[in-house]
Order: structure tokens, then sequence, then C-alpha cells
């Protein structure tokens, strides 16, 4: 088999061939979307999960007033630890789940309720010791009528996401193997003159 050139056919010159395949523009789609994917799910996963943490928040934070009602109006007044936990775990159970194990045995949230004297006697920091919630000092000792008290309400939100860990993460388990979101929530109430 014979392949003759004929005379009349032009012959392509080499550089017409890589000019040919810096135009063409078959799989441009595809290779940028393979460059662009990555970024932008990490940047939405972490969006996704800035927002939830968010909400998670506002949910605790709306706990905490409720149940610091509770205690101001005398709803609260002869409720155990356990009782005041589990009633608390029914307020955030949208987002954040207790268990009956979480409510005998503070794994994630952590709850302080206390009683003072003065306004000024109340602490305001958080009581974080080598990079992890210290709750040393947390008691349930609701006051009685016209007492001040102080409702603290601490969670520990799991960081899915790996891309905002390092960003949102403020406290670490003792043993370091863990790092977490520490949620923290404060009402001060002064109890009214219930019967």
């Amino acid at each position: 088999m014979s392949f003759d050139h004929d005379a009349t056919t032009p012959q392509r010159p080499a550089k017409g061939i890589f000019r040919r395949l810096l135009v063409r523009r078959d799989g441009a789609t595809a290779i940028e979307f393979a460059i662009l994917a990555i970024p932008f799910f990490m940047i939405t996963f972490a969006s996704i999960e800035t927002f939830t943490a968010f909400m998670g928040e506002q949910v605790l934070a709306n706990a905490t007033e409720t149940m610091a009602r509770k205690i101001r109006t005398g709803e609260a007044a002869g409720w155990t630890k356990d009782q005041f936990r589990t009633a608390f775990c029914q307020e955030i159970k949208i987002l954040m789940p207790c268990s009956a194990t979480e409510v005998a045995t503070p794994a994630k949230l952590f709850i302080d309720v206390r009683s003072f004297t003065s306004y000024a006697s109340i602490p305001s920091a958080v009581p974080i010791v080598d990079s992890d919630l210290d709750t040393t000092n947390f008691a349930f000792n609701p006051g009685k009528q016209k007492s001040i008290n102080i409702v603290r309400a601490y969670y520990r939100w799991d960081i899915v996401t790996d891309l905002v860990r390092p960003m949102l993460s403020n406290v670490k388990t003792k043993n370091g193997s863990k790092q977490n979101y520490l949620m923290v929530s404060t009402a001060v109430v002064q109890n009214e003159d219930y019967p």
C-alpha cells in the first residue's frame, strides 16, 4: 500500500498542529471544574458548619433564658439537678440532642446555676484552664425568693469540617485528642417574690 501525496494537497506545517491544540476548547470546562471544585466545596462546607454552629449558639442562648425564667418565677423551685438538666435538654434537643447518659454524666452540656448576694460578686470570666473547660466549681444551687442567680450553660460543639476546625475550635479535651467549639450562654436573674 502506497501513500503518495498529491502535489495539490498542501502540507501542514508542524506549528499548525500546536496552534490547533491551543485553540481547542473541548475539555476546558471539565478541567476548570476539576480545579475549582475542591475549593468551592471546602468553602461551602465551611459556610454550612459556621451557620450551624451559629444556630446552635442561638438555641443554647434561648434555652438558657427560658430556664433562667423558670428559676426567676419559682417554677423550678424544688427541682433536682437532673430534673433541671432534663428540662434544659428538652429546650436544646432540636440541634443538640441529650441522651439519658448526658443528663446523668455531662460530656457536652455543662450547666452552672448558683446564687449570689450581689451582682458584683458574679463571675464574669469563662473558666478555662489548660485549653479546657474547668468544671470543678460548677454547682446547681439556685437561690430562694428575691435572690440573685446566674445560669450559665456551656456546650462542646463537635466540628465536622476539618477546614474550619483550627479557626473555630477554642477548647481541647484534657488529653488533647479532640478540639471543640465551646458555646457559652449566661443569664443573670433576680428571683421574684413567688409564694
